[in-house]
């Protein structure tokens, strides 16, 4: 057996729109009697977007079985969309951190030989000691140059 413990979403985190959903009744299934055997109480939620299934035949009325339903297709969308949103950061985290290999080099800062060379675009200066006193002109501007030729979107190199 498996249980999952999730929270309960009220109606305003989770918003279900009504054409989104097909609910289906039937006869509870297992013991019960008469009452079991002649109502459908049952309840079958089907979140058409998702395709998520929810079935609750606890209750002796259909309507409780459906608010319980409703309750617990809220829980599951919102574990879905939680998830979504951890997979959506970490994928964001992976590619900004890298593996740090030396094929991922940036840039090469060479003070013996007073050289700088970024490896993006394979511009290499001479001229170290004057972008390192603030003078970024002649590493920024072929750096834009580059990304404005690539189609890269400004900032993501």
């Amino acid at each position: 057996m498996t249980v999952a413990v999730l929270r309960e979403p009220t109606d305003a985190e989770v918003r279900l729109d009504d054409r989104d959903l097909e609910f289906k009744t039937c006869r509870g299934s297992g013991a019960g009697g008469q009452h079991r055997n002649t109502t459908d109480s049952a309840v079958q939620l089907t979140h058409k977007p998702t395709g998520i299934q929810v079935r609750v035949e606890s209750e002796r009325s259909q309507h409780q079985n459906k608010e319980k339903a409703m309750r617990h297709l809220r829980a599951k969308l919102m574990e879905m969309e939680k998830a979504r949103q951890q997979s959506e950061t970490a994928h964001a985290r992976r590619t900004q951190v890298r593996s740090g290999d030396r094929s991922e080099k940036i840039r090469t800062y060479n003070f013996p030989q007073n050289r700088i060379t970024d490896h993006r675009i394979g511009l290499t200066l001479h001229n170290l000691q004057s972008v390192l006193n603030g003078e970024l002109d002649k590493l920024i501007i072929p750096l834009l140059n580059s990304e404005n030729k690539a189609g890269v979107p400004s900032g993501a190199l």
